[in-house]
């Protein structure tokens, strides 16, 4: 791998292109399948696959903006227009939404921690292989991926959380960098000479 200069370059420029920069195309079924297979070579400490996908698509994700919608306006029936139709609009910015949903839970052998990391690392996968197929991505969460009467609309089941929803597209707008720590503010090295 270290002598893949691809991989490098693209790492050194790697970044998440905003859900509301997002259009048409998007993927097709056989390259999510793809991107998704791709995603699931993830450390998952003993085989244990501890999440799914969920993947939004064509009309149903403008269905989800409006039953999340209700469920805003049910908790804060004063919303403005601006925010009405951002609720509206949650899953159409993309043209795929995938939700990588959590399973973790007790296990005889592998800690809930370690299984909640290898959904985190999934969606991080998921955006490199977007990424890899030629399109932009996000990984979100949103106030609905924490509000459980949202979870039946989802398809999220009893004991399960979501880890994100990866916004997969295309964008015409320009990749700007943003601001990155430097490595002195987040580092701590022990033992080493140079």
């Amino acid at each position: 791998m270290k002598s893949d200069i691809k991989l490098i370059d693209y790492l050194a420029v790697r970044r998440s292109i905003p859900a509301f920069q997002m259009c048409e195309p998007g993927p097709e079924k056989a390259e999510i399948e793809e991107i998704l297979r791709l995603a699931s070579r993830v450390p998952d400490h003993g085989k244990i696959a501890p999440w799914r996908f969920i993947v939004y698509r064509g009309q149903q994700r403008a269905r989800l903006g409006e039953e999340l919608l209700k469920l805003a306006l049910e908790k804060n029936p004063e919303l403005s227009e601006e925010m009405i139709q951002v609720e509206r609009t949650r899953f159409t910015r993309a043209p795929v939404v995938v939700a990588v949903v959590s399973k973790a839970g007790p296990h005889i052998k592998i800690p809930e921690w370690e299984q909640l990391m290898s959904a985190g690392a999934l969606c991080l996968n998921v955006i490199l292989a977007a990424n890899a197929h030629g399109y932009v991505a996000n990984w979100l969460t949103e106030w609905f991926a924490y509000d459980e009467r949202a979870y039946p609309l989802l398809g999220i089941e009893r004991g399960e959380k979501v880890a994100g929803f990866i916004h997969i597209g295309s964008t015409t707008f320009p990749v700007i960098e943003r601001p990155r720590p430097e490595l002195a503010e987040t580092v701590t090295w022990v033992g080493g000479e140079d």
